[in-house]
Protein backbone atom coordinates (compact mmCIF):
# COMPACT_ATOMS: atom_id res chain seq x y z
CA UNK A 1 0.00 0.00 0.00
CA UNK A 2 1.01 3.54 -0.88
CA UNK A 3 0.03 6.66 0.97
CA UNK A 4 0.13 9.91 0.67
CA UNK A 5 0.49 12.27 4.16
CA UNK A 6 1.64 10.85 7.77
CA UNK A 7 -1.61 10.74 9.28
CA UNK A 8 -2.73 8.17 6.70
CA UNK A 9 0.25 6.20 6.77
CA UNK A 10 -0.07 5.85 10.52
CA UNK A 11 -3.59 4.39 10.13
CA UNK A 12 -2.23 2.29 7.24
CA UNK A 13 0.69 0.94 9.41
CA UNK A 14 -1.55 0.31 12.49
CA UNK A 15 -4.11 -2.14 9.92
CA UNK A 16 -0.86 -4.05 8.51
CA UNK A 17 0.78 -4.75 11.67
CA UNK A 18 2.39 -7.78 11.72
CA UNK A 19 1.95 -7.96 7.71
CA UNK A 20 3.52 -5.65 5.87
CA UNK A 21 4.74 -1.92 5.80
CA UNK A 22 3.11 0.74 3.52
CA UNK A 23 4.98 3.45 1.43
CA UNK A 24 4.66 7.28 2.80
CA UNK A 25 4.98 9.51 -0.20
CA UNK A 26 4.97 12.98 1.63
CA UNK A 27 6.97 13.49 4.82
CA UNK A 28 8.68 15.51 7.26
CA UNK A 29 7.25 19.98 6.50
CA UNK A 30 6.87 19.23 3.00
CA UNK A 31 4.19 20.97 1.45
CA UNK A 32 1.37 18.79 -0.08
CA UNK A 33 0.46 21.58 -1.98
CA UNK A 34 3.82 22.26 -4.12
CA UNK A 35 5.62 18.86 -3.51
CA UNK A 36 6.75 17.21 -7.29
CA UNK A 37 7.28 13.33 -6.82
CA UNK A 38 11.14 11.54 -6.65
CA UNK A 39 11.79 8.82 -9.68
CA UNK A 40 11.63 6.30 -6.83
CA UNK A 41 8.10 7.63 -5.42
CA UNK A 42 6.42 7.83 -9.17
CA UNK A 43 7.96 3.50 -9.26
CA UNK A 44 6.39 2.80 -5.71
CA UNK A 45 3.23 4.27 -7.06
CA UNK A 46 3.48 2.11 -10.06
CA UNK A 47 4.35 -0.91 -8.22
CA UNK A 48 1.36 -0.89 -5.70
CA UNK A 49 -1.53 -2.64 -5.44
CA UNK A 50 -3.67 -0.08 -3.24
CA UNK A 51 -2.69 3.65 -2.74
CA UNK A 52 -4.97 5.98 -0.37
CA UNK A 53 -5.49 9.69 -0.47
CA UNK A 54 -7.38 12.36 0.87
CA UNK A 55 -7.82 14.15 -2.52
CA UNK A 56 -6.74 17.36 -4.66
CA UNK A 57 -8.19 19.63 -2.47
CA UNK A 58 -5.07 18.62 -0.11
CA UNK A 59 -2.33 16.91 -2.40
CA UNK A 60 -2.34 18.37 -5.84
CA UNK A 61 0.83 16.82 -6.72
CA UNK A 62 -0.49 13.88 -7.00
CA UNK A 63 -3.39 14.87 -9.37
CA UNK A 64 -1.71 14.04 -12.61
CA UNK A 65 0.75 10.97 -11.57
CA UNK A 66 -2.33 9.05 -10.37
CA UNK A 67 -3.66 9.71 -13.80
CA UNK A 68 -0.81 7.66 -15.57
CA UNK A 69 -1.45 4.90 -13.26
CA UNK A 70 -2.12 1.42 -14.84
CA UNK A 71 -5.69 0.22 -14.16
CA UNK A 72 -4.84 -2.67 -11.81
CA UNK A 73 -3.58 -0.05 -8.83
CA UNK A 74 -6.74 0.81 -6.72
CA UNK A 75 -6.68 4.31 -5.54
CA UNK A 76 -9.22 5.30 -2.96
CA UNK A 77 -10.01 9.07 -2.27
CA UNK A 78 -10.95 9.58 1.02
CA UNK A 79 -12.38 13.12 0.53
CA UNK A 80 -15.35 11.78 -1.46
CA UNK A 81 -15.53 8.01 -0.08
CA UNK A 82 -19.28 7.58 0.47
CA UNK A 83 -18.08 6.65 4.20
CA UNK A 84 -17.02 9.97 5.05
CA UNK A 85 -19.10 13.41 5.70
CA UNK A 86 -16.67 15.70 4.01
CA UNK A 87 -16.98 19.49 5.98
CA UNK A 88 -17.19 22.48 3.96
CA UNK A 89 -14.08 25.18 4.40
CA UNK A 90 -15.48 28.49 6.08
CA UNK A 91 -16.42 30.79 3.44
CA UNK A 92 -17.15 34.60 3.18
CA UNK A 93 -19.21 35.53 5.70
CA UNK A 94 -18.39 32.25 7.84
CA UNK A 95 -15.89 34.05 9.70
CA UNK A 96 -18.79 37.07 10.65
CA UNK A 97 -15.95 39.10 12.79
CA UNK A 98 -13.43 38.82 9.78
CA UNK A 99 -14.79 39.69 6.87
CA UNK A 100 -14.66 37.73 3.84
CA UNK A 101 -11.20 35.54 2.82
CA UNK A 102 -11.92 32.78 0.23
CA UNK A 103 -15.28 31.12 -1.09
CA UNK A 104 -16.52 27.78 0.26
CA UNK A 105 -14.78 24.75 -0.77
CA UNK A 106 -14.76 21.08 0.95
CA UNK A 107 -11.82 21.08 3.93
CA UNK A 108 -9.75 17.92 3.04
CA UNK A 109 -8.59 17.93 6.96
CA UNK A 110 -10.62 15.09 7.60
CA UNK A 111 -8.22 12.92 9.71
CA UNK A 112 -8.39 15.52 12.62
CA UNK A 113 -11.82 13.88 13.52
CA UNK A 114 -10.86 10.76 15.13
CA UNK A 115 -14.33 8.82 14.34
CA UNK A 116 -13.20 9.75 10.59
CA UNK A 117 -9.67 8.11 11.55
CA UNK A 118 -11.92 4.60 12.28
CA UNK A 119 -13.46 4.71 9.13
CA UNK A 120 -10.38 4.82 7.49
CA UNK A 121 -9.13 1.95 9.25
CA UNK A 122 -12.78 0.07 8.53
CA UNK A 123 -11.71 1.14 4.67
CA UNK A 124 -8.51 0.25 4.37
CA UNK A 125 -8.38 -3.36 5.66
CA UNK A 126 -11.61 -3.82 3.78
CA UNK A 127 -9.23 -2.91 0.77
CA UNK A 128 -6.39 -5.14 2.09
CA UNK A 129 -8.54 -8.34 2.76
CA UNK A 130 -9.73 -8.08 -0.63
CA UNK A 131 -6.71 -7.43 -2.51
CA UNK A 132 -4.79 -10.43 0.37
CA UNK A 133 -7.71 -12.61 1.17
CA UNK A 134 -5.22 -15.28 2.98
CA UNK A 135 -4.59 -12.75 5.56
CA UNK A 136 -8.01 -11.39 5.76
CA UNK A 137 -8.76 -12.37 9.36
CA UNK A 138 -4.87 -10.95 10.79
CA UNK A 139 -6.37 -7.25 8.85
CA UNK A 140 -9.58 -7.81 11.14
CA UNK A 141 -7.78 -8.40 14.13
CA UNK A 142 -5.74 -5.14 13.44
CA UNK A 143 -8.64 -3.44 12.45
CA UNK A 144 -10.43 -3.93 15.79
CA UNK A 145 -7.71 -3.17 17.83
CA UNK A 146 -6.96 0.13 16.05
CA UNK A 147 -10.63 0.50 16.59
CA UNK A 148 -10.66 0.27 20.44
CA UNK A 149 -7.35 2.66 20.49
CA UNK A 150 -8.83 5.45 18.71
CA UNK A 151 -12.05 5.58 20.53
CA UNK A 152 -10.04 5.68 23.33
CA UNK A 153 -7.75 8.79 21.88
CA UNK A 154 -11.66 10.01 21.23
CA UNK A 155 -12.38 9.91 25.21
CA UNK A 156 -9.20 11.40 26.09
CA UNK A 157 -9.30 14.38 23.33
CA UNK A 158 -12.60 15.22 24.59
CA UNK A 159 -11.56 15.57 28.65
CA UNK A 160 -8.92 17.77 27.84
CA UNK A 161 -10.58 20.01 25.34
CA UNK A 162 -13.78 20.08 27.29
CA UNK A 163 -12.87 22.94 29.90
CA UNK A 164 -11.46 25.11 26.38
CA UNK A 165 -14.77 25.20 24.95
CA UNK A 166 -15.88 28.90 25.41
CA UNK A 167 -12.19 30.37 25.33
CA UNK A 168 -11.77 32.15 21.88
CA UNK A 169 -8.94 32.16 19.71
CA UNK A 170 -7.50 32.35 15.90
CA UNK A 171 -5.42 30.14 13.69
CA UNK A 172 -3.44 30.98 10.99
CA UNK A 173 -4.52 28.31 8.32
CA UNK A 174 -8.22 27.41 7.99
CA UNK A 175 -7.17 23.82 8.78
CA UNK A 176 -9.01 22.43 11.99
CA UNK A 177 -12.86 22.52 11.80
CA UNK A 178 -13.03 19.22 12.03
CA UNK A 179 -11.10 19.20 14.94
CA UNK A 180 -13.24 21.93 16.06
CA UNK A 181 -16.75 20.80 15.09
CA UNK A 182 -15.74 17.25 16.81
CA UNK A 183 -15.00 19.07 20.79
CA UNK A 184 -17.06 22.19 20.24
CA UNK A 185 -13.67 24.60 19.98
CA UNK A 186 -14.28 28.45 19.98
CA UNK A 187 -12.19 28.89 16.81
CA UNK A 188 -13.18 32.72 16.02
CA UNK A 189 -11.20 32.65 12.75
CA UNK A 190 -8.33 32.14 10.14
CA UNK A 191 -5.49 34.54 8.90
CA UNK A 192 -5.45 32.50 5.38
CA UNK A 193 -8.01 30.32 3.94
CA UNK A 194 -5.02 28.76 2.08
CA UNK A 195 -1.67 28.26 3.55
CA UNK A 196 0.28 29.13 0.29
CA UNK A 197 -1.11 32.63 0.00
CA UNK A 198 -0.17 34.96 2.93
CA UNK A 199 -2.13 38.13 3.65
CA UNK A 200 -1.82 41.47 2.64
CA UNK A 201 -1.65 44.64 4.82
CA UNK A 202 -5.50 45.45 4.69
CA UNK A 203 -6.19 42.34 6.21
CA UNK A 204 -3.71 42.30 8.37
CA UNK A 205 -5.23 45.26 9.60
CA UNK A 206 -8.88 43.66 9.83
CA UNK A 207 -7.14 41.12 12.23
CA UNK A 208 -5.51 43.16 14.70
CA UNK A 209 -8.75 44.45 15.16
CA UNK A 210 -9.98 41.93 15.58
CA UNK A 211 -7.99 40.35 18.00
CA UNK A 212 -8.59 43.56 19.99
CA UNK A 213 -12.36 43.74 20.24
CA UNK A 214 -12.57 40.13 20.69
CA UNK A 215 -10.19 39.66 23.54
CA UNK A 216 -8.70 36.58 21.85
CA UNK A 217 -6.60 34.39 23.89
CA UNK A 218 -4.41 32.64 21.51
CA UNK A 219 -2.84 33.05 18.05
CA UNK A 220 -2.34 29.25 16.93
CA UNK A 221 0.73 29.48 13.81
CA UNK A 222 2.01 26.57 11.69
CA UNK A 223 5.68 25.08 10.79
CA UNK A 224 5.78 26.47 7.68
CA UNK A 225 4.61 30.38 8.06
CA UNK A 226 6.83 33.12 8.61
CA UNK A 227 7.16 34.74 12.35
CA UNK A 228 7.41 37.95 11.10
CA UNK A 229 4.01 37.58 10.26
CA UNK A 230 2.70 36.90 13.79
CA UNK A 231 4.60 39.37 15.21
CA UNK A 232 3.03 41.60 12.57
CA UNK A 233 -0.59 40.33 13.71
CA UNK A 234 0.30 40.58 17.66
CA UNK A 235 2.76 43.15 18.42
CA UNK A 236 1.92 45.46 21.41
CA UNK A 237 -1.78 43.04 21.60
CA UNK A 238 -2.52 40.93 24.97
CA UNK A 239 -2.09 37.44 22.84
CA UNK A 240 -0.33 34.62 23.12
CA UNK A 241 1.05 32.79 20.24
CA UNK A 242 1.75 29.05 20.04
CA UNK A 243 2.02 26.41 17.25
CA UNK A 244 -0.13 23.45 15.82
CA UNK A 245 0.70 20.93 13.36
CA UNK A 246 -2.09 19.45 11.65
CA UNK A 247 0.42 17.04 9.43
CA UNK A 248 2.79 15.61 12.19
CA UNK A 249 5.53 17.17 10.32
CA UNK A 250 7.98 16.55 13.48
CA UNK A 251 6.86 12.96 13.88
CA UNK A 252 8.37 9.69 13.10
CA UNK A 253 6.23 7.81 10.90
CA UNK A 254 4.81 4.89 11.72
CA UNK A 255 1.46 3.53 13.68
CA UNK A 256 2.02 5.99 16.36
CA UNK A 257 1.91 8.80 15.04
CA UNK A 258 -1.61 9.46 14.51
CA UNK A 259 -2.31 8.92 18.41
CA UNK A 260 0.57 11.44 18.86
CA UNK A 261 -0.40 13.99 16.28
CA UNK A 262 -4.16 14.45 17.63
CA UNK A 263 -2.41 14.26 21.49
CA UNK A 264 -0.27 17.23 20.63
CA UNK A 265 -3.00 19.55 19.17
CA UNK A 266 -4.61 18.93 21.65
CA UNK A 267 -2.02 19.68 24.58
CA UNK A 268 -0.80 22.35 21.93
CA UNK A 269 -4.12 24.32 22.47
CA UNK A 270 -4.74 23.64 26.15
CA UNK A 271 -1.53 24.83 27.22
CA UNK A 272 -1.91 28.54 25.41
CA UNK A 273 -5.95 28.65 26.00
CA UNK A 274 -5.93 27.62 29.68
Amino acid sequence: MVVSITPLHALAAGAMAGIGAPRLLLSGAASPHLYSLRPSELRALHDADLGFWIGPELESFLVKPLRGLPARVRVVGLLRAPEITPLPRRGAGDWSDLGPDEPAALDPHLWLDPRNAMRIVELMAAALSEIDPARAAAYRANRDRLLARLAALDDALERTLAPLRAVPYLVFHDAYRYFETRYGLNARGAVAADPERQPGAKRIRALRRTIAALDLRCLFVEPQFRPKLARALTEGLAVRTATLDPLGADLAPGAGAYVRLMHALAEALAACLE
